[in-house]
Order: C-alpha cells, then sequence, then structure tokens
C-alpha cells in the first residue's frame, strides 16, 4: 500500500518496527533487504520516492569504479580548473568557511595510503553490490533496463591511453576483468566512434539499469512485500524515549524500534537531529548533470566513459544519457548551461551522433561525498538502534543492494558478507 501526503498523519503516533528515512535508492534498498529479513518497514521522505540523485544519473554498475575521487593530483587539478567553469571537475571560487575546511580535510587524503585504503573499501562493497543486484533484478522481478554487457573507457589521446592503464594492476587485485583494445580495433568493432581512437579499456562485469527506472521498482517492490512508503513527510528530529526511538516528522510524531537515515546528500543538514554533528565536516554535496534524449540512430554498442571528456554516455531501449561532471557549489540547484554544453561538446568529439533527436530532460542532482569518498554505514555512535547509510558518492546506484544487505545484517546481528569496518560512521565521530 501507498501512503501519501494526506495520510502522514494517519500514521503517526503508532510504533513501528522499523522506518527507513529517505526513499532514494540506498533507502529503498534497504528498506527491502529488512522487509526480506523478515522486519516491518515504513519508508518517509521529504519529497516523492526516487526524486533526489539517482533518477538522472547515468546508471552504471562499476566495479571498476573501485579507486576514490581522493587521489594524488586531483586537489592541484581542481585548483588550475577553478577559473574554468565547465571543467570535469570544478570548485566555485566563493566563500564558503565548510566547503574549504572539507576540501582541506579531502587533500590529506589524497595520498598513495588512504587512496588504496579507500579503493579496498569501495572495491568489497562494489564486488557485492554487483552480483546481488544481477539476483535482486530476478528474485524481485526488477523491470529496470538491466544489461550486463560491461562498460568501456574510450581514450582518443595516446598519452591519455598510457595514463589511464596505471591502475589497472590495483583493480586486478580486486577482481576486476580488465581488457585493452587497441584504438583501430575499437573503432573496427564500434561504428559509433569517430576515426583516430587511441584505445580501449574494457570492463566486462560492469553493467548498466535505467536508474529512474530502477528506483521505481524497488519501491514497488517494497510495497508488494508490505512496506508502506509515506511520501512528503520530512524529518526535524530523532530522540530516544521510553525504550524506542521518536522521530519528530512533518507528518507528526513517529515511533519506532529502529531508523535507518539514508538522506544521501541532505545527511548533514540533519546531522544535529541524529547525533552526528561531526557529518557537516566530513561531507559535501557534489552536483552532477545529465541530459536525456531519444535514441540516435546511432550509439555506441555498450556503455562508455570518454575518458578525457569524463563524459558517460549510456544508452537503453527507452532513451540515451549524456552525464557526468563534478561541481562543489554548495547546495546551488540551478543547471548551468556551460556545463551542460560540455557534456555535448565533449561527446562529440567522438561520437557520429552525439546527441539523440529529441531531449526530454536536463538534469542536476547532489551526490553525497565523504572525505575519503567511502560510504557511512552502520549504527549511529552512542544512538541505540539509530543506524546510517550514505555518502555513497558517485556510486548510490552501483553500491545499493550491498548497502542494503549489509545494513540489513547490521541489524540483525548477523555476519556480513563484506567486513562492515571500513565503513563504520565512528571513524569521522
Amino acid at each position: 500500500m501507498q501512503v501519501g501526503e494526506d495520510s502522514a498523519a494517519a500514521v503517526a503516533g503508532r510504533r513501528e518496527d522499523v522506518i527507513v528515512v529517505g526513499a532514494g535508492v540506498i533507502g529503498l534498498t534497504c528498506a527491502l533487504a529488512l522487509l526480506d529479513s523478515g522486519r516491518a518497514v515504513r519508508v518517509i521522505d521529504a519529497r516523492a520516492a526516487g526524486a533526489g540523485s539517482s533518477h538522472g544519473n547515468c546508471g552504471t554498475i562499476t566495479p571498476s569504479h573501485a579507486t576514490p575521487l581522493a587521489a594524488p593530483g586531483v586537489i592541484a587539478q581542481a585548483l588550475r580548473w577553478m577559473l574554468t567553469p565547465d571543467a570535469p571537475l570544478y570548485v566555485h571560487p566563493k566563500l564558503d568557511p565548510q566547503l574549504w575546511r572539507w576540501l582541506l580535510g579531502f587533500a590529506a587524503r589524497c595520498n598513495p595510503r588512504d587512496w588504496r585504503s579507500s579503493a579496498q573499501a569501495k572495491a568489497a562493497l562494489l564486488n557485492d553490490s554487483r552480483a546481488r543486484l544481477e539476483d535482486w533484478v530476478t528474485r524481485y522481478g526488477l523491470v529496470c533496463e538491466f544489461d550486463s554487457s560491461g562498460v568501456d573507457y574510450v581514450f582518443r589521446d595516446a598519452a591519455a591511453f598510457a595514463a589511464g592503464q596505471h591502475e589497472l594492476d590495483l583493480l586486478r587485485e580486486f577482481g576486476v576483468g580488465i581488457e585493452l583494445i587497441d584504438g583501430a580495433a575499437y573503432n573496427a568493432q564500434d561504428p559509433a566512434f569517430k576515426p583516430g581512437l587511441a584505445g580501449a579499456i574494457r570492463f566486462d562485469h560492469d553493467a548498466v539499469l535505467r536508474p529512474d527506472k530502477y528506483v521505481d521498482e524497488l519501491a514497488r517492490s517494497v510495497r508488494e512485500r508490505g512496506g508502506e512508503i509515506v511520501e512528503q513527510c520530512g524529518l526535524h528530529g530523532v530522540q530516544r524515549r521510553d525504550g524506542a526511538l521518536e522521530l519528530d516528522t512533518t507528518g507528526g510524531p513517529m515511533r519506532a524500534r529502529e531508523a535507518v537515515i539514508a538522506l544521501g546528500a541532505w545527511s548533514p543538514q540533519l546531522s544535529d537531529a541524529i547525533g552526528l554533528p561531526s557529518l557537516k565536516r566530513v561531507m559535501q554535496p557534489g552536483k552532477g548533470y545529465s541530459i536525456t534524449y531519444d535514441r540516435p540512430a546511432l550509439t555506441p554498442r555498450r556503455p562508455v566513459v570518454l575518458r578525457e571528456r569524463k563524459v558517460c554516455v549510456t544508452m537503453w531501449d527507452s532513451g540515451f544519457r549524456l552525464g557526468s561532471t563534478m561541481e562543489f557549489s554548495g547546495f546551488d540547484a540551478s543547471l548551468n548551461p556551460r556545463r551542460l554544453a560540455a557534456l555535448e561538446r565533449g561527446a562529440a568529439e567522438y561520437l557520429h551522433q552525439p546527441v539523440g533527436p529529441v531531449e526530454r530532460e536536463r538534469w542536476q542532482g547532489w551526490r553525497p561525498m565523504s572525505l575519503d569518498d567511502v560510504p557511512l554505514i552502520g549504527r549511529v555512535p552512542g544512538r541505540d538502534g539509530l543506524w546510517l547509510a550514505t555518502g555513497h558518492g558517485m556510486m548510490g546506484v552501483s553500491m545499493s543492494a550491498g548497502t542494503g544487505q549489509l545494513i540489513a545484517d547490521l541489524i540483525a546481528g548477523r555476519a556480513p558478507a563484506i567486513d562492515p569496518h571500513p565503513y563504520r560512521p565512528e571513524r569521522f565521530a
């Protein structure tokens, strides 16, 4: 049963088993895994289910993306690009003390030791989630245009192709399958590309789905299994009273045995309410963009990342999308036309038909970026019954199924499939 805005008050006041705060891809996978564990679940969200950063991303499922953004040289590159508003990585040159404190902490992680540690943590969750997601698509009948054909990184510059291989040995350690393809051979394989490619890196184990359909299907599965989804119901605070959690919401007070906070980039705005004020210091919204079209007549044979321009190209039977970029400008909801145009210009360097015949949507959304580019998953320190699942950066869809199962296992006291230690929220407490 779906519970909408008008009935939020009707469900207030009852004691629930588990309340999940946030009806995005992470909140809904947590809810689904909890329902399968035998728990009764209600999901609440200040907006509609699936209205956040999951809606317009590129939908790639990528164990190949295990290496973190916090890499040696990234901060220096971002500073060089600060006066280039359409650069792939852009830090807005404004006076924002909280952003600059976060950047200093992020910069401290941009060293080989921390880079490798974060990569290991990301790889474990990405690999688990990739396998689990394919199983979920079948088990729950998720109609989301899932395709396991893999993802290619494509290069036009020989030096960039060589440099792009420096992290491949580490990815191989994590079990990521890799194939190097000569540029001429790749051009022969895929007529969608203009001639002159330097080469490509193929990750056969990667996959793709249509993320907005995936979230809709997760919501359907939650409801079919008896879960409630209460939309237009925001959270103001959480207190523990009389052995239960009491949630102060716009729909009235709600009581629960356990609660999972899965608010993505909005998590720091409720950090005081959930008793983890350090979230304001360790998380920032990283803005991404996409443009969705009807499919052009000639598209790449599989999803690709146009590596020098850092543009992701995905296609489904239902559409064609250009996306990516990373912008640190706070919660600025404007659509920057220069950054959107950069997606089309970048695609035009590689593809004969870089855009579709009809444009359907221009979109921006905020990714929840943590200092170490590793999610925060686990119990909120010192808050019995209160759990956190956030900070997935650009990998929310890729890590979604694994995160949901990890939360369900931790709440049940079961040994999870992966070591939960690297994701514990107390590392930033």
